[in-house]
């Protein structure tokens, strides 16, 4: 039997990482030996026996009753979706320290710059001409929020909207929903500082969660014993880390009124999921975010899925034949029986011609409760990478389709992926952000919310 993950702390998990290292690679002469097997290691065991999904659901929004769609609405407002933000990244590629905390009006530099970093990402030159040309605003008139708080606000607004159409009160409507921020050690301080002086954006405390997801060291190979090197550089272990953690007693907390941190156990978060109809996981980088939060069709047809015993949905999207490019590959996988994503690494280099489907990576969890369960009781998958010759382990958040009925989704149009990952979409994010700032009464809102602009 493999070595079961300890999901108790951040403790027992990384001495969990510590022994599966011994168990899974205890024979490898060297780290440097690992990093090399690293495509073999961590393939997945039935590459062969893989095929094109099966039963794919088309998310049609023309196809879907009122009926389905006036349920979202009604889900919505009653507070029975838990919305959770994963925000602990960096933005490397940008340089601009945290993605959470960067502020467009002000970080972005001149014009020559992002056209530096633009001809650097893609090999090509770009003028700053050629980058003031694709701005619909210039970025020194946006509103002065970061890139966190035009997330969180966005969500917020559009509650309220919702609320008003429905004849509800949108303070009620607010105050019913449940959120979860997921930061990292570097900024979290400086976010929880902020979030509390702008009155957490419209939203209630006692409602509006963090987690800290921590960075863990590298482990090094030494005469035959993988130890931990408190000197490598501490890196964040993936988003299925994160949602293994999201399991533990006392790593979810919220902000009590003197500004102290008030944790929770497991079982009152699994308590706050057992009232839940839906779980979304949201990424802070998706441009599309900023002027719609919430995805009608998308959150109607998870919850009928979700009344038909699904509790994972996956979008996916078809790959373009012509140019297809890496990523987590849907497939049907013929000894399980069953459609499973498998996640790029996984594939052992396989052909990208090979990739029919790829993960869009954007999933709900209906019925979240069970999904926690079934994590807290085995744990992911562990995936493993070498980096600066040491040892990171990089479980996917996506492996949880191995653990819950989980589904595959297709739009019948497709809805292109936008997110701020490079310099490349630097203008599409400052053209998200100023379309942000001209939605009907947003600047008031955000005024009203809290606080602040003057």
């Amino acid at each position: 039997m493999p070595t079961p993950l300890v999901l108790e702390s951040n403790e027992t998990y990384f001495s969990s990482c510590l022994r599966i290292a011994q168990e899974r690679f205890g024979h490898f002469p060297s780290i440097e030996a690992l990093g090399q097997a690293e495509d073999d290691l961590n393939a997945y065991p039935r590459l062969d026996r893989l095929e094109d999904p099966r039963d794919i659901r088309i998310l049609d929004p023309d196809a879907l009753s009122e009926t389905d769609l006036r349920f979202a609405y009604e889900t919505v407002l009653d507070g029975r979706v838990f919305w959770e933000h994963a925000a602990a990244g960096e933005a490397t590629r940008l340089k601009m320290g945290a993605k959470y905390l960067i502020r467009a009006d002000r970080d972005l530099g001149s014009l020559e710059k992002t056209a530096a970093l633009i001809t650097q990402a893609t090999g090509r030159e770009t003028s700053p001409d050629m980058v003031r040309a694709r701005f619909d605003a210039d970025p020194g008139n946006l509103l002065p929020l970061n890139l966190g708080a035009r997330h969180m606000i966005q969500l917020a607004y559009d509650l309220d909207q919702l609320a008003r159409r429905n004849g509800r009160d949108p303070q009620d409507v607010l105050a019913r929903q449940h959120v979860l921020v997921v930061l990292n050690e570097k900024t979290a301080e400086t976010i929880l500082r902020e979030t509390v002086q702008a009155r957490f954006y419209g939203f209630v405390r006692e409602n509006y969660l963090f987690m800290i997801q921590p960075a863990f060291p590298g482990i090094d190979l030494r005469e035959g014993r993988f130890v931990v090197d408190p000197d490598s550089e501490r890196r964040l272990h993936n988003h299925g880390q994160m949602v293994m953690q999201e399991t533990m007693d006392d790593q979810l907390f919220r902000m009590d009124e003197q500004g102290r941190r008030e944790y929770l156990k497991a079982a009152e978060v699994r308590g706050i999921l057992e009232g839940m109809r839906d779980k979304v996981s949201y990424n802070i980088e998706d441009l599309d975010y900023l002027t719609g939060a919430v995805d009608w069709p998308g959150l109607a047809l998870a919850l009928a899925l979700g009344r038909e015993g699904f509790h994972m949905v996956m979008e996916i999207v078809a790959n373009d034949p012509h140019h297809p490019i890496k990523g987590g590959m849907a497939a049907y996988d013929r000894d399980l029986s069953r459609n499973v994503m498998v996640e790029s690494f996984q594939l052992k280099g396989m052909d990208v011609a090979h990739i029919r489907y790829l993960n869009k990576n954007f999933n709900h969890y209906p019925f979240p409760a069970q999904s926690f369960e079934a994590l807290k009781e085995n744990g992911l998958f562990m995936p493993s990478a070498v980096k600066d010759c040491r040892l990171y382990f990089q479980p996917v958040q996506g492996d949880i389709n191995f653990l819950a009925p989980t589904v595959l989704v297709m739009r019948r149009v497709l809805k292109p992926i936008r997110a701020w990952k490079s310099a490349v979409n630097t203008p599409d994010a400052v053209n998200a952000m100023a379309a942000q700032d001209r939605l009907p009464g947003f600047i008031e809102f955000v005024k009203r919310v809290t606080g602040e602009l003057g």
